[in-house]
Formats: C-alpha cells, structure tokens, sequence
C-alpha cells in the first residue's frame, strides 16, 4: 500500500515538474515596465519579453543581417509611437523602427537592418510615449 502511493507521489512531481516547463517555455517574460533590457542575447537567441504593455519578438538573422519581429499590443488601449531600438555588444545602436500608434491587441512587423558584423550580443531597447530620438547606424 505504501509503495503504491510513493509511487503515485513520484508521477505526481513528474507531471507537475512537465506541465511547469511547458508552460515557461511558451509565455512571454513579462517586466515590470523599465524599457531598457539588460539581458544580452547572444545572436542565436530569440528576445520575447512585454514591457510597458507591448510585446516584443525579436531574432537575428545573421546571413541577411537583420533583426526581424513582431511589436504587439498586450492592452485594451491604444499605445501610441511605439518603437523599438536594437543595441549591439559593440556599441552600436540601432533604430529605433519607425514609431507605430498600435490599436488594442494590434501586431506590427519590425525590422532592422546592420552593417556591423564584429558583436556577438545584443539588447533590446522597445519605447512607448513620446520620442525619445532618433538614431540610426
């Protein structure tokens, strides 16, 4: 009898240790609203995180040399110029993209394209609100 509930016991933890992982791996990281990232990707890796309710996707693509992805709307209201800056571990910076007014729950396509070629990591900068500047490579 014991060991027929040590054994339920274990496949309980298995399941629960499954439906943890899946679960993590398909949710966006939500923030706390600060619009600088401090976690630097390395050029394999993809970036999707919200942040001041916009979520961001973003991957590089190293033969074309661009960051392609998506901004979206997470809220019920309109978010207005939004945009989004790419930093490389060399310190180059670009964009930011073109600033978009986004409808609630609204998905735009993004891109931005580099030259460089000599940084292995990068970070993203996504802006809501009023027109901090605007810099390009």
């Amino acid at each position: 009898m014991i060991q027929k509930y040590s054994s339920m016991m274990i496949i309980g933890i298995l399941l629960m240790g499954v439906v943890i992982s899946c679960s993590s791996t398909t949710n966006p990281i939500m923030d706390d609203g600060e619009e600088e990232s401090d976690t630097e990707l390395a050029l394999d890796q993809a970036y999707d995180k919200i942040r001041s309710g916009v979520r961001v996707i973003l991957t590089y693509d190293v033969s074309r040399k661009t960051f392609n992805g998506t901004i979206e709307n997470t809220t019920d209201e309109p978010l207005k110029n939004v945009r989004v800056e790419v930093h490389l571990s060399n310190g180059i910076e670009l964009g930011p993209t073109k600033a978009t007014d986004l409808a609630p729950r609204e998905k735009v396509l993004i891109k931005l394209t580099t030259t460089s070629t000599d940084f292995d990591g990068w970070t993203v900068h996504p802006e809501v609100g009023s027109t901090e500047h605007s810099n390009n490579e």
